[in-house]
């Protein structure tokens, strides 16, 4: 496994990150296909095995509990320090008037959440999961400056965000002398390329480390087109990434797989590629439900696309709404 330095910051980190959003308790939140304790055991062992330090949950997956499993298991297999554990916060986590957002009082009390949950003193990254449309950015930031300077998080980052208001934050980050953000986590992969337009300049531009979600864009780029998952058939958010453009994107999941037949090698290890080697990427963040994801995974950063590949995995997409922003 490569190391590689996240962002500007001093801190390394894999070159693949595990999603934790497939570890929690099904019937908490809003995934049934979520894997419980002991099915997530073997995953976190095969990709501490394979070199993988980077791991990246959330308050809000499956009420919490992605945390609280992850943070057992981690406890069991090595020392904390050895690892790189991010987390979010802005989703709903109680049903009363400052349960949610990016509010003082919810980010402090959702970074002791999260600590309390994971077991730990600190968390490595702590991000903002979603813009907050009704706090100013002033006071989620002066927030998230003095979780660091309490030693709570080590770095921040963004998520889902607009490249306008990633700029803003920047800039008052700066103006203030607060800690600023070293990471942004995008929506990119070869069915959804609207990052490249603006977030992938700014971010390389003020030196920000991207580490992509969904990179298989939720399986569709793993697998025959005709082919169906249990996820696929469940999770609403995946119509509501992909929904809308089926036609094109059928164009785009054939062109991997002539790209893989020609190669070779599974599906997955093309368009995993295809995401590593964006430049300005840092990690993909790979959401493993099985020990062979990692697999995958791992051989796909040994594979590099030529140009006429790239040309040939590009030419079918078309521009797609922006989806996941608030």
């Amino acid at each position: 496994m490569d190391y590689i330095r996240l962002g500007c910051t001093g801190l390394r980190v894999s070159r693949l990150a595990v999603g934790c959003m497939s570890f929690g308790i099904p019937d908490r939140g809003a995934h049934a296909w979520t894997l419980g304790q002991d099915e997530s055991r073997p995953i976190v062992q095969r990709a501490l095995d394979i070199g993988i330090n980077f791991f990246d949950t959330a308050n809000v997956y499956s009420d919490g509990t992605s945390e609280e499993i992850v943070g057992k298991l981690i406890r069991e297999m090595i020392p904390r320090d050895q690892v790189v554990i991010a987390t979010k916060v802005y989703g709903r986590m109680s049903s009363d008037a400052n349960g949610a957002g990016l509010s003082r009082k919810a980010i402090l009390r959702e970074i002791d959440n999260s600590l309390r949950r994971l077991g730990t003193d600190y968390v490595d990254l702590y991000q903002i999961h979603f813009w907050d449309n009704e706090t100013r950015i002033e006071e989620t930031l002066e927030a998230l400056n003095d979780i660091v300077r309490a030693g709570k998080a080590r770095y921040i980052g963004a998520s889902n965000t607009y490249a306008w208001q990633l700029a803003l934050a920047l800039g008052v980050s700066d103006k203030n002398g607060w800690a600023r953000f070293a990471t942004m986590q995008s929506h990119l992969n070869l069915l959804y390329r609207e990052e490249e337009r603006e977030m992938l300049p700014l971010c390389q531009a003020q030196g920000l480390g991207v580490i992509p979600f969904s990179p298989l864009a939720r399986g569709r780029l793993a697998r025959a087109w005709t082919d169906s998952s249990s996820r696929s058939q469940t999770d609403a958010v995946t119509k509501r990434f992909y929904g809308a453009t089926e036609e094109a994107d059928r164009k785009v999941v054939e062109a991997v797989s002539r790209v893989a037949e020609r190669r070779g090698v599974p599906r997955a290890h093309v368009a995993m590629a295809w995401v590593a080697q964006k430049p300005g990427v840092t990690a993909p963040i790979i959401g493993a439900t099985k020990e062979q994801h990692l697999e995958d995974a791992l051989a796909a950063l040994l594979l590099r696309l030529e140009p006429d590949e790239l040309n040939e995995l590009e030419g079918a997409y078309i521009p797609h709404a922006i989806v996941g922003l608030n």
